[in-house]
């Protein structure tokens, strides 16, 4: 348990750590880890708000997790609710103000909202005390809500959370508020990119990019589990190869119609021309500037590599599409890259793809 003063110092940095993470989902478990562990919380979860909606977005429950095998992630059906004063969660989000309720079971008879207890009673879990608060941003517009359940003592019973947490607690909502909006702003740029390789290409829709985007993670969790990675390690790798992975075919918008729209098979030389969305979404990112540039170059230009050698584009300068010196087969195209010859997230999104 975090005494004031780490509470206070954990404070400070944290605004540095979080505006370093890009991805918003990724953001979102940071924001509700970092949150609990502020408070010693059991439990938590996110809402986002969409007009006058909110969606239950993401959660966390250290007691549900430890009932799954090593290694396996906790399970949650997302849903919407109304904005209004009915929940406990909409009260917030309509009145801007933070709730601290000791017992959700326990509620006075005055008070406008109620506890639901579907999720308690499915998953046999006991929801006693709980802090919920806004995600406002700078201009007092509020982005989703923040709610914490159970906090802790040291011998892991539950207690209502201290009042003197409220106002940290508020401010660490301000910092992540300010983290999510840029999030926000990240990812619909990410998915006006992705809108528009899906107008030349029908194939490359929203649902499928998200799903590499997933599946991604989840390989390289494991992956950097089995290596060592510490902590830091993988929640930057995470963070870049999320949005990398998303963004695997962008090449393609330089792809002609002619060939992108073709309904039955690819010449070889349209299969050669097909084969240049790698390098063609290569350099859009040759200039990096960021871990992310870095990780979407490596993978817009190594997905349709093989661990046999047989993929492409293969040992070509970036900049050129040219062979490297050395590098090419006898029919003058370059030999393709094999097993660690391909770097990590290029073999990640490359499986994940497929």
């Amino acid at each position: 348990m975090l005494t004031a003063k780490e509470k206070l110092d954990e404070l400070l940095s944290l605004g540095i750590e979080l505006n370093q993470l890009n991805d918003l989902d990724i953001l979102l478990e940071k924001i509700l880890r970092d949150a609990r562990r502020f408070v010693n919380a059991n439990a938590g979860s996110i809402y986002i708000c969409r007009k006058d909606i909110l969606d239950f977005t993401y959660t966390q429950n250290d007691t549900l997790q430890k009932r799954l095998p090593a290694g396996e992630k906790l399970i949650y059906s997302t849903f919407s609710m109304p904005i209004n004063t009915d929940s406990i969660a909409g009260y917030v989000a309509t009145t801007g103000e933070l709730l601290n309720i000791p017992d959700v079971y326990q509620l006075p008879p005055e008070v406008p909202y109620s506890f639901s207890k579907k999720f308690d009673e499915s998953a046999g879990y006991i929801t006693q005390s709980m802090v919920t608060l806004p995600l406002k941003n700078t201009r007092g517009d509020i982005l989703g809500i923040l709610q914490i359940i159970n906090a802790q003592n040291e011998n892991g019973g539950v207690i209502p959370f201290a009042p003197e947490d409220e106002t940290l607690m508020l401010h660490f909502a301000s910092i992540a508020a300010v983290a999510l909006e840029r999030a926000q702003m990240t990812r619909a740029i990410l998915l006006r990119m992705i809108r528009m390789a899906e107008m030349r290409d029908p194939k490359e829709t929203g649902a499928h990019v998200n799903r590499v985007g997933g599946y991604s993670i989840e390989i390289f969790e494991k992956w950097a589990e089995r290596h060592g990675l510490n902590e830091k390690e993988i929640e930057s790798g995470r963070d870049s190869l999320r949005m990398a992975a998303m963004l695997h075919d962008v090449g393609k918008v330089a792809i002609s119609d002619l060939i992108l729209k073709k309904p039955g098979k690819f010449s070889n030389d349209e299969r050669q021309l097909m084969k240049q969305h790698t390098v063609l979404g290569a350099q859009l990112f040759l200039q990096a500037q960021s871990d992310f540039d870095e990780a979407a170059r490596e993978v817009a230009f190594n997905h349709h590599e093989r661990w046999d050698g047989d993929g492409y584009p293969g040992h070509v300068d970036i900049a050129t599409g040219e062979p490297l010196p050395g590098r090419e087969r006898q029919d003058g195209t370059a030999q393709g890259k094999k097993g660690e010859e391909i770097p990590l997230f290029g073999r990640i999104v490359a499986l994940a793809d497929v």
